[in-house]
């Protein structure tokens, strides 16, 4: 055996097609494009979603509800993940970047219940959520909210 006798597997390798060689190829005249139309053409370039003049499908489909446009997305804290801050630590919103908790001043932080908290904190946020308003003073802390 050496590198002249090594083949392919069969099936692995496929001829390609050759168009426009004449009826005796079998992909003569048309050149497997069938007869007139688009894709027929040359220069057919048609969007993925083109259904071919049929009312798209993003038509077709009823419309339901609505984008509020004054809605503004918050960073969302858990009471719970407070507990990784000292005792009567003062807690702003340098002090939840610092530690990974939110990721940018860009977009408000809003506190959320969700959680137990056992540590007096004074937390400043821009909004904050009634149970984690009594989670936090249950605990012995207080909530500023920034505006």
């Amino acid at each position: 055996m050496d590198l002249g006798s090594l083949k392919p597997a069969s099936g692995a390798k496929k001829k390609r097609k050759r168009v426009g060689c004449g009826p005796g190829s079998g992909h003569g005249k048309t050149s497997t494009r069938g007869h007139k139309g688009t894709q027929s053409r040359t220069g057919n370039a048609q969007p993925a979603w083109y259904e071919g003049g049929q009312m798209p499908l993003q038509r077709r489909t009823p419309k339901r509800g609505f984008t509020n446009i004054f809605r503004v997305p918050c960073q969302v804290i858990n009471v719970g993940d407070l507990d990784r801050f000292e005792a009567n630590a003062t807690v702003d919103i340098d002090a939840l970047i610092e530690k990974g908790l939110i990721r940018h001043l860009r977009s408000p932080v809003k506190l959320l219940g969700n959680g137990e908290i056992k540590k007096a904190l004074n937390v400043t946020v821009h909004r904050c959520s009634q149970k984690a308003k009594e989670a936090i003073e249950k605990a012995g802390g207080q909530i500023n909210l920034v505006g």
